[in-house]
């Protein structure tokens, strides 16, 4: 990459970080405010699946704007609407009030992430995209390990203050982004690519993409039932302090940002990016189910930390292998990255929710069901053969 290219990439990381960094700092908080609304894990789950809800429905329209106005002032209006949502969440009383905030950040969510990875597509050639993408969800990931022990630090001054402080970096955040960046350059008919809703329905399910976009499902959805609910099932079933889960959560973020700054790149070189995606998903099927068995501190610790290598090697994997085959359809790709993703984050939460009330181990047994089912697909999924994988 040249300067310049290096320039714009850490301008972008930099605005996810913060924004990431925000998110983070809540998550040691909520069991804490969830005992003081008297809110139930079925509660928590809706209110997780309202945010999702509402990013899938915007996110096929996020995309299409994505590559007709342009990828800065999407992403500058996300960052905005966030720090708003983070506001509104710290001020908030009320379940309408939380459940309002939740959904402006789904709006913010399927504004950011299509417009960044179509910004980094653009940016980028095939050969440096993996690493491009791979540096992108580490910047995510660094943002939820410096989040939690921060939120957890901060949360000695109020439960509230952390959600203070992510809508401040989140308004610093698109300062930063409408202050600092361009809209990059793109083929001239870019702009074309973006069809009707109907068009994209019928793209959704053709074999280039739909494989990978049920990958993303089966992702978002074990993902979003592990972590949904991780805070309320430690404090539940041993009782963790919001200091024990910002250090698991840290150290989680730590093990699985290294893996995608020194992994990543190495693995899809070597063995592609569908390959990578099939044994991160076998080991993430696998300890999500150890979830449900460990006793001690350091196993909790041990499965914890690990799992979100496999995990964390997944997203990057399946964005890189859509933007290789996306061509001039980048927003489209990462609009419908978006949705898919919203899908698995509504359904995780809502029946990890559930499933919770009746007993604290079975939203990981049915996450591990879900993961498995994701497995089977990935030994089915062959490359394309007019891409370079």
């Amino acid at each position: 990459m040249n300067k310049k290219q290096i320039l714009t990439l850490t301008i972008l990381l930099t605005n996810l970080f913060i924004a990431f960094l925000g998110i983070g700092l809540v998550i040691p908080v909520l069991p804490t405010i969830m005992n003081e609304l008297n809110i139930t894990g079925s509660v928590v789950g809706y209110m997780v699946a309202a945010f999702a809800i509402t990013q899938l429905i915007v996110s096929p329209i996020a995309g299409r704007l994505v590559d007709r106005i342009g990828r800065k002032v999407m992403i500058v209006a996300g960052l905005f609407v966030f720090g708003l949502s983070e506001l509104l969440f710290g001020m908030g009383r009320t379940i309408e009030v939380l459940f309002l905030s939740r959904m402006l950040g789904g709006v913010s969510a399927a504004f950011i992430m299509p417009a960044v990875t179509a910004y980094i597509a653009d940016i980028t050639t095939m050969a440096q995209r993996p690493k491009a993408l791979g540096y992108m969800s580490a910047a995510i990931s660094t943002g939820f390990i410096i989040g939690p022990g921060i939120g957890g630090f901060l949360a000695e001054y109020g439960t509230r203050v952390p959600f203070y402080a992510a809508g401040i970096l989140g308004f610093l955040a698109a300062i930063l982004s409408l202050t600092l960046l361009k809209e990059p350059t793109r083929a001239a008919d870019d702009t074309e690519a973006a069809s009707s809703i109907f068009g994209s329905a019928k793209r959704i399910i053709s074999p280039l993409y739909f494989i990978a976009f049920m990958i993303i499902f089966v992702l978002s959805f074990g993902l979003a039932a592990f972590e949904s609910l991780f805070s309320l099932f430690v404090d539940h079933k041993f009782g963790f302090t919001p200091k024990d889960i910002a250090i698991i959560i840290t150290g989680s973020g730590i093990i699985g940002a290294l893996a995608q700054l020194l992994l990543f790149d190495w693995l899809t070189k070597k063995m592609g990016e569908i390959n990578v995606i099939r044994y991160s998903l076998v080991l993430s099927a696998i300890l999500t189910f150890a979830m449900t068995i460990v006793n001690h501190y350091a196993a909790i610790l041990f499965v914890t930390f690990f799992i979100f290598v496999g995990f964390d090697l997944i997203r990057p994997a399946a964005t890189s292998y859509l933007s290789k085959i996306a061509g001039n359809e980048q927003g489209f790709v990462g609009g419908m990255n978006s949705m898919f993703t919203s899908l698995g984050n509504i359904f995780g939460p809502i029946l990890g929710g559930m499933l919770f009330d009746i007993n604290l181990n079975y939203p990981y047994y049915f996450a591990t069901i879900v993961l498995v089912v994701g497995v089977i697909l990935a030994f089915f999924w062959k490359k394309p053969n007019h891409v370079e994988l």
